[in-house]
């Protein structure tokens, strides 16, 4: 990978803080959405290498922010430890995709993950409960989380829609969503630094970016009880769609 230089542009660095404030906010709110959105609109600018890179020491902070505020952590690892397992073995099976030379490709397979999973959550379409398929069910979803987050750097599909369909109440899915997400950036930031995709500059710009990010999510969690969480979650799913489908059709032509 070539070199990049996080600070060499004040207009990109003040962009990419927004874009960390942003995706921090929404995560405040909805539990999630912080490498989505951070990737997303990084990619506009960055490769997405490179934005991944940026995105693993915010997202590891404020998932912990996440795990540490729920009320269950060791039922749920009990639970859950077939699919965070296999995340592992799908971004090792992936790995070098999104650090390769089809930056177009990776930035394409990127919109199309966001749009199907905002066009999904759009459509309300739920995966049924897995009941007595758990056991099977949980390491099969989380190869794929693992072999999608090594293809474009975002940990939602399908590791969210199956979290959702597992019943849990409110807090507890805000929990496992952010113990899924620490699994998968842990196995991108191995994947990464395997590439060598990591420089100094990269690094440092990495751990700056928690700033925003943090500070964009304890404004979203301090709204989070204050506002109608159905309308702002409807409008940044149809805000993702769009930057999806955008980043779909900008790599393709």
């Amino acid at each position: 990978m070539t070199e990049y230089a996080p600070f060499a542009n004040p207009l990109l660095v003040a962009s990419l803080a927004a874009a960390f404030v942003l995706a921090g906010f929404v995560k405040g709110v909805v539990g999630l959405g912080l490498p989505a959105i951070a990737m997303g609109l990084m990619s506009l600018a960055l490769l997405p290498a490179h934005a991944a890179a940026l995105l693993i020491v915010p997202s590891l902070v404020t998932n912990v922010w996440q795990l540490w505020a729920g009320p269950d952590f060791r039922g749920l690892v009990r639970r859950l430890w077939p699919m965070l397992a296999a995340v592992f073995a799908g971004v090792w099976l992936g790995s070098g995709w999104l650090a390769g030379e089809q930056a177009g490709a990776a930035r394409v397979a990127l919109g199309l993950a966001l749009a199907l999973y905002a066009g999904l959550a759009l459509a309300n379409i739920r995966l049924p409960p897995p009941g007595r398929h758990e056991a099977t069910a949980a390491p099969v979803v989380g190869l794929a989380t693992g072999l999608v987050t090594a293809a474009t750097g975002v940990f939602t599909i399908p590791a969210v829609p199956y979290l959702q369909s597992l019943g849990l109440d409110k807090e507890d899915l805000i929990q496992a969503l952010g113990l899924s997400f620490m699994a998968s950036t842990v196995a991108l930031a191995l994947s990464l630094a395997g590439d060598d995709v990591y420089d100094r500059d990269l690094l440092l710009g990495s751990c700056l970016a928690v700033i925003p990010a943090l500070a964009g999510m304890a404004l979203g969690t301090r709204l989070r009880h204050r506002m109608p969480a159905a309308t702002f979650r409807r409008w940044f799913l149809i805000g993702l769609f769009a930057l999806g489908a955008y980043l779909a059709a900008r790599g393709l032509f």
